[in-house]
């Protein structure tokens, strides 16, 4: 049984920062990543690792956001800075990206958390 408990969202003005977590409990893969949707809008990946564990992002985050990962405690971060208000959205980890690739190409993942609220005022 596969669970994903994000952490670490909240209100921050634009400029700030945020650190988003994911233990995973259940999930020893590397296929992990980050994606956020707002409502109304399609879920957008924002970053991940591909099947040689090198990470991607969307473009709309490149040389804001970082993603890691500490392996031996089964952990995803997020590193998220100078964060805009269109950076709002409730932000999801997910594990198994499928197809396991850069995250402009990931369609959807199997496993799923239930997601962290980020505000940008």
């Amino acid at each position: 049984h596969v669970q994903l408990v994000e952490s670490g969202g909240g209100a921050v003005q634009a400029g700030g920062s945020l650190r988003l977590s994911c233990v995973a409990s259940g999930y020893s893969g590397v296929c992990m990543g980050w994606f956020r949707q707002v409502p109304g809008k399609n879920r957008e990946g924002v970053a991940g690792f591909d099947s040689d564990s090198h990470p991607g992002y969307a473009d709309s985050v490149k040389g804001r956001f970082s993603i890691s990962k500490d392996s031996a405690n089964n952990t995803l971060w997020l590193q998220m800075d100078s964060l805009k208000p269109e950076d709002t959205a409730m932000y999801y980890c997910a594990a198994e990206l499928a197809p396991c690739r850069h995250i402009s190409g990931v369609a959807s993942a199997f496993y799923w958390g239930l997601g962290t609220q980020v505000t940008v005022s």
